[in-house]
């Protein structure tokens, strides 16, 4: 069975989460997140937008991206996806 990582990936630069304030090209390197829902709620809590969750596959070929993650106004609130 293939393994998947759930990242946060900013859109502008194209680099991964890593840490606060930490951003790495290295998908190796990045955080990965235990669900789409925990990266959503990390996003919403830390106030991150210009993000978009991807989800990575074993097989670099295989790759769904989430756009346009934006962090709603007042912590802790779920972000929206837009189109």
């Amino acid at each position: 069975m293939q393994r998947m990582r759930i990242l946060l990936q900013h859109k502008g630069s194209g680099l991964y989460f890593k840490d606060v304030d930490s951003w790495t090209a290295d998908t190796a390197e990045a955080m990965d997140f235990v669900s789409s829902s925990a990266a959503l709620e990390f996003c919403a809590t830390n106030r991150l937008d210009t993000v978009q969750v991807v989800l990575k596959f074993e097989q670099e070929k295989y790759e769904i991206v989430l756009p346009d993650v934006a962090a709603q106004p007042g912590g802790g609130t779920r972000p929206r996806l837009s189109a």
